[in-house]
């Protein structure tokens, strides 16, 4: 079987929906030596300060994501599949759209749903902005 989908993004959060995307993109690239998949992890300049002002007596503000972000990394690297991390900042929908167009990926895999507990009825706003503006397919995973 050709696998068509050898640069594949994968757009992740921490959330449960984006950790089960990590799977899918695996499995998408396992099925064929050549593919590498790009994490790309987005930095909500626009929720940051906020943040911090919410959190400024919190010892490890950033600790869990960190710890989230670490457990990702190892994750794919035990997959043993070529992989590459990706660091964004702005707004996440935007950000991995224009990401993706500029480097033509084949695919995107992304999660249904984020770290929003305002979306848990519809379908991600971040995940919907992907699918209606990258220029290749986009896999939403549930």
């Amino acid at each position: 079987m050709i696998n068509v989908f050898k640069n594949i993004l994968l757009a992740w959060d921490g959330s449960e929906h984006s950790t089960r995307a990590v799977d899918k993109a695996i499995e998408i690239a396992k099925c064929d030596s050549e593919s590498k998949v790009v994490v790309v992890y987005v930095a909500d300049t626009s929720k940051a300060k906020s943040e911090v002002l919410q959190n400024w007596n919190n010892i490890d503000i950033t600790g869990t994501k960190e710890l989230r972000f670490r457990n990702i990394e190892e994750k794919v690297k035990k997959s043993e599949i070529q992989y590459e991390i990706k660091m964004l900042q702005g707004e996440p929908g935007p950000a991995i759209v224009e990401y993706t167009n500029k480097n033509q990926f084949d695919v995107v895999v992304i999660g249904s749903r984020g770290l929003n507990a305002l979306q848990e009825m519809v379908l991600g706003s971040v995940s919907h902005k992907i699918a209606k503006r990258a220029n290749c397919p986009v896999l939403i995973v549930k």
